[in-house]
């Protein structure tokens, strides 16, 4: 008897755990369609993705080529603006050269026209060459002094003239 009782509660624990098992491996077959669902879905998103990445690198490419198409048209614009920038640079150059030039004349020759009428101070007259001395420092000075700096002008200009002149020949070579 005992033996039949060890044989039927060998049976029951069987059974329940047979009975688990089962319950068990539907839970697992379960989830794994499920799984098998979800990596369904993800693979048509991939798909699809694949497909729109593929488009927007053709895109990409289509637009590089184009990109490097027009780059190449702006090539001598950019030489030229080159070019334009390194002659407005050595014009500037020579401007600041003639234009150095021209205020340290006209510099020096502030000064010497300050000495003069010191030196003519210096010298004694009479009242009436006073007198005739201070009517031509102002009537005919003023004009010689005019005379002289629109020539002392046209000078600077023939000046920087010829600078440019012997600065594109020598640029020339």
């Amino acid at each position: 008897m005992l033996t039949q009782i060890s044989v039927a509660i060998i049976a029951v624990a069987f059974a329940v755990l047979v009975f688990f098992l089962i319950k068990t491996l539907k839970a697992a077959t379960q989830s794994l369609e499920r799984v098998t669902q979800t990596l369904q879905e993800v693979q048509k998103t991939v798909d699809e993705l694949s497909y729109e990445v593929k488009q927007t690198i053709r895109n990409t490419n289509d637009i590089t080529v184009d990109v490097q198409h027009k780059m190449k048209q702006i090539d001598p614009v950019m030489d030229t603006v080159k070019n334009l920038g390194e002659a407005l640079s050595e014009v500037t150059y020579a401007v600041k050269q003639v234009s150095s030039g021209m205020v340290s004349r006209f510099k020096q020759s502030r000064v010497e026209q300050k000495e003069e009428p010191r030196i003519r101070q210096e010298v004694p007259v009479t009242a009436q060459d006073r007198t005739f001395q201070s009517y031509d420092a102002v009537y005919q000075n003023t004009e010689a002094q005019e005379k002289s700096r629109s020539r002392n002008w046209l000078a600077y200009v023939d000046t920087a003239v010829s600078l440019w002149h012997s600065f594109r020949r020598q640029k020339a070579r």
